[in-house]
């Protein structure tokens, strides 16, 4: 039997077609246009959002909200955790 790779649950032909139709209904001149407004909107969403989480790091330090040594504690204790979980289930895997 024959796999195909999918995207988004979209196969290679239905990509194929959808790029087909853009070309017919922009025009080949138009798409790296169409591309660079894409590319430059997708960076301003970027951009936007970074500057929320940044503004959100800085008031909560602002508001001693966030504990910088609490927070590393805790990310500490949760990837042991997470490396423990890996090992059991990984020799778990292995039995079967």
């Amino acid at each position: 039997m024959i796999h195909q790779p999918t995207f988004l649950f979209i196969g290679g032909t239905e990509i194929i077609f959808v790029l087909f139709i853009v070309v017919l209904v922009f025009g080949a001149d138009k798409l790296p246009e169409i591309a660079r407004g894409l590319a430059k909107g997708m960076r301003q969403i970027k951009d936007a959002t970074n500057d929320i989480k940044h503004e959100i790091s800085n008031s909560a330090k602002e508001s001693n909200i966030l504990d910088s040594e609490v927070t590393k504690n805790v990310k500490e204790e949760l990837n042991k955790v997470k490396d423990n979980l890996e090992d059991f289930t990984g020799s778990l895997k292995r039995n079967e």
